[in-house]
């Protein structure tokens, strides 16, 4: 049984039983029946099916928002926002996918050469509670445009937004069974990722889960995406407008309350600024609001799981305990739910707890730095490598910083954000393979080769 709690108050919602293993069959079976047919379509065919998406995404707007907010804590107008961004990103591969999935001619010694882009099958995904609609529709809607069909094994704790996906396709007339949820526990996921009829696995989620997965995945020859942890840097260097970039860092740290893997988490700030970024930051920080997600004044609700909020509060003690200045929050509320307040730790050194694990939750760790050299060295003294920020006033010497950071993505003068034109992912231990744009696309596709040689 399947029991899903909001974090707000702490009292469960509803009870879902578990997929029984018929049914897990039934769905894996209903999911490579409806991709046989779904993979001969045409690419102008299946992209037909992403405005219908996006149409029915935006018609259930509030009822989709209302319930991730319930289910995992969001505030209600980013759980909108969400949605919107799902919408936005089925009409986009709604105009390019024909163009991304088309043969590629390439000159060569044959008579007509080309590369094709062919669907590989049914893939499955796997799919965390933090953004639990956009997750999965970032991977669906190329996917499907691609010709592969979807099983979908969320995250228990919302099971609410996993159930209300598969109507979502439904609704937008999807064919029976090519995008399926799976309600099942995490034990029984190696089983449908052995099963022949699953081509490839997508995972968004933890770097040791997703070692777990590519093991299973890698024994098996099956493709795999994955996008893992992350502790983004955002750099303030000495020539940064230093008002704006520490705006700018509290939108980067506490959307989502900072439960995000591309939160920028350790800001590495020059030293000759540190002492007003510090204290623009902070005063940003103290602005926020904390409270109940569905009160559209509040900026923070509570953290999905009682166990992350306290694994949260265990890492800013022990950076405390090794030398890190607590200067705004570090502590939990006293009240129904999961709530932390917005915390600042400054002084952190890159021995720190804070600045080697992964702070999944509303913790800012401050780095001062000697230099610009410094600054990039201690950017990329990390294991993960998903995005980074880079604030200056010079955008040439940026890109050239840029170039040298250790990560997926790099945005100079930009927060660090996913979109659905530029692929997406990380390298190192956040992961591998792309997601978005027109890398994204072709990520479960075949890349074959055609060959066609002159006439006898």
């Amino acid at each position: 049984m399947i029991v899903t709690v909001n974090p707000a108050t702490g009292r469960p919602i509803a009870e879902y039983p578990l997929h029984s293993s018929a049914d897990v069959e039934k769905r894996i079976a209903g999911a490579h029946q409806a991709q046989k047919s779904w993979g001969k379509k045409t690419a102008f065919e299946r992209v037909t099916l992403l405005n219908s998406v996006a149409e029915v995404l935006r018609r259930n707007k509030a009822r989709y928002a209302a319930t991730i907010t319930e289910e995992m804590g969001k505030s209600i107008a980013e759980a909108e926002a969400e949605i919107e961004k799902c919408a936005v990103t089925c009409e986009f591969y709604a105009q390019s996918a024909e163009k991304y999935l088309g043969d590629m001619h390439v000159p060569s010694n044959a008579t007509d050469s080309r590369i094709v882009f062919d669907p590989l099958g049914v893939v499955l995904a796997i799919m965390p509670w933090n953004y639990p609609f956009w997750q999965f529709v970032r991977f669906a809607a190329p996917a499907l445009a691609a010709g592969n069909g979807a099983l979908l094994k969320h995250a228990n704790n919302v099971a609410s937004c996993a159930i209300q996906l598969e109507e979502l396709f439904r609704e937008a007339g999807t064919p029976e069974g090519l995008v399926s949820t799976l309600l099942i526990n995490a034990s029984e996921v190696a089983g449908v990722l052995a099963d022949d009829r699953v081509a490839a696995v997508t995972l968004t989620g933890s770097t040791e889960v997703g070692k777990i997965v590519a093991a299973q995945a890698g024994s098996l020859m099956k493709k795999q995406v994955l996008e893992l942890g992350g502790s983004d840097p955002f750099l303030v260097l000495a020539d940064a407008d230093v008002e704006l970039a520490a705006k700018m860092a509290v939108k980067a740290r506490f959307s989502n309350t900072g439960q995000s893997c591309i939160s920028s988490k350790r800001f590495i700030v020059d030293a000759s600024v540190a002492d007003k970024f510090v204290e623009l930051f902070c005063e940003g920080v103290k602005k926020l609001k904390t409270g109940n997600p569905t009160d559209r004044d509040n900026t923070i609700g509570p953290m999905a799981r009682a166990n992350l909020r306290d694994a949260l509060h265990a890492q800013v003690e022990r950076s405390i305990s090794e030398g890190a200045k607590l200067v705004v929050g570090g502590k939990a509320i006293d009240c129904d739910g999961y709530y932390y307040l917005p915390t600042v730790l400054d002084h952190v050194t890159p021995q720190m707890t804070a600045a080697i694990e992964e702070t999944f939750g509303p913790v800012a760790a401050v780095i001062r730095v000697q230099s610009e050299e410094e600054a990039i060295a201690v950017a990329n003294n990390t294991e993960f490598g998903l995005g980074a920020a880079v604030w200056t006033g010079d955008v040439e010497n940026g890109y050239r910083v840029a170039r040298k950071i250790e990560a997926g993505a790099v945005f100079v003068n930009g927060l660090v954000a996913s979109d659905a034109r530029l692929p997406f992912g990380g390298i190192k231990q956040s992961g591998y393979g792309r997601e978005l744009g027109e890398f994204g696309i072709r990520e479960f596709t075949n890349v074959k080769t055609v060959w066609i040689g002159p006439a006898i």
